[in-house]
């Protein structure tokens, strides 16, 4: 399998929604139509230069996905990284598209002066969290949501 890690581009929506659904079901959450079509052009959008998406290719077809956003950090100068959505197909899992994803995040935040890369995920989700531990430092903070 050959992997390439490229910028999002308009002619992969359905690929793009495709791959985005799924993660967004492994999460048991769904979003609206709006949500949908808002979220691709916000990442297409060259206005939006702080918000942006990665793919994995292989074989010609998108296997995996990586959303991130860049925001200011009250105890930073520079700002940081949000990598907010991760999702590699099931039968690609353990090939190293997630580990490219995660890097091409870590290369884009170093091009942009944003040393810290962050991230959230459930406890549960133990597959992706054993890539997690090799690449990362969890965090001891507790998420809350209003």
């Amino acid at each position: 399998m050959t992997l390439t890690i490229r910028p999002l581009r308009p002619e992969v929506e359905p690929e793009w929604r495709r791959l985005w659904t799924a993660y967004l079901a492994f999460y048991e959450t769904a979003v609206s139509e709006e949500v949908y079509r808002t979220t691709f052009a916000r990442l297409l959008d060259p206005a939006r230069p702080e918000q942006k998406a990665l793919v994995a290719e292989a074989d010609g077809r998108l296997v995996g996905l990586v959303h991130y956003i860049f925001h200011p950090h009250n105890w930073r100068v520079e700002d940081v990284c949000y990598l907010q959505d991760l999702y590699v197909d099931p039968e690609v899992r353990g090939t190293g598209a997630g580990r490219a994803l995660i890097e091409a995040v870590y290369e884009a935040a170093d091009r942009n002066g944003t040393p810290a890369v962050y991230w959230l995920t459930q406890d549960f989700n133990t597959t992706a969290r054993q890539l997690y531990d090799q690449i990362a430092k969890v965090s001891p903070f507790i998420r809350y949501n209003r």
